[in-house]
């Protein structure tokens, strides 16, 4: 376990990122605005097909009564 605490370490120090000014930049923003965008379309285009369904529910059919056996003496 100490060999991969002193690999992280140099990788931080070979990084010298400073957790403060990390940022998602441009990138970040294009990938959040395209997963929005698609969401929108993707709800509108569900809307409109569903929209476009004609369902007219039909009453359940009731079950018929079985006849009753008849018992002789």
């Amino acid at each position: 376990m100490s060999s991969l605490a002193a690999a992280h370490g140099a990788a931080t120090t070979l990084l010298a990122l400073d957790d403060n000014k990390v940022t998602p930049g441009i990138l970040g923003f294009v990938v959040f605005a395209v997963l929005g965008i698609g969401t929108w379309w993707i709800l509108k285009a569900m809307n409109r097909s569903l929209g476009r369904v004609d369902f007219v529910e039909e009453p359940e059919p009731q079950p018929k009564a079985a006849p009753k056996p008849t018992v002789e003496p």
